[in-house]
């Protein structure tokens, strides 16, 4: 059973930083590919972060290139997300997701994870 954990999660004032923690358990091995998702209200939810998990390789939403990191450590079983120079427009509902099986590189498309964490609130105010 997958299982993953979000923490990190808060409420900072614009040009602040958080940083995102999924802790995960479960998937299968031959799984290659996570990624970090958003949710506004009212908005659909987004690829925000992707990580190709074999060779490390990343890939961002426009909206957050260059403020934003994924990486993931396997010692640990822990992928994060550095979020500096936050904005207003990043305040959503932030997921941790695991895609299933094999990809050719990093994704952004939520429809490719179908697993998915409780989610972390991130709050940013002007």
């Amino acid at each position: 059973q997958v299982q993953l954990v979000e923490s990190g999660g808060g409420s900072v004032q614009a040009g602040g930083s958080l940083k995102l923690s999924c802790t995960t358990s479960g998937y299968s091995s031959t799984t290659n590919y996570m990624a970090w998702l958003r949710q506004a209200p009212g908005k659909e939810r987004e690829g925000v972060a992707g990580i190709y998990t074999l060779r490390g390789s990343t890939v961002y939403n426009d909206d957050v290139k260059g403020r934003f990191t994924i990486s993931l450590d396997n010692a640990k079983n822990t992928m994060y997300l550095q979020m500096n120079a936050l904005k207003p427009e990043d305040s959503a509902m932030y997921y941790c997701a695991v895609g299933a099986g094999w990809a050719s590189g990093p994704t952004l498309a939520p429809s490719r994870y179908p697993h998915w964490g409780q989610g972390t609130q991130v709050t940013v105010s002007s």
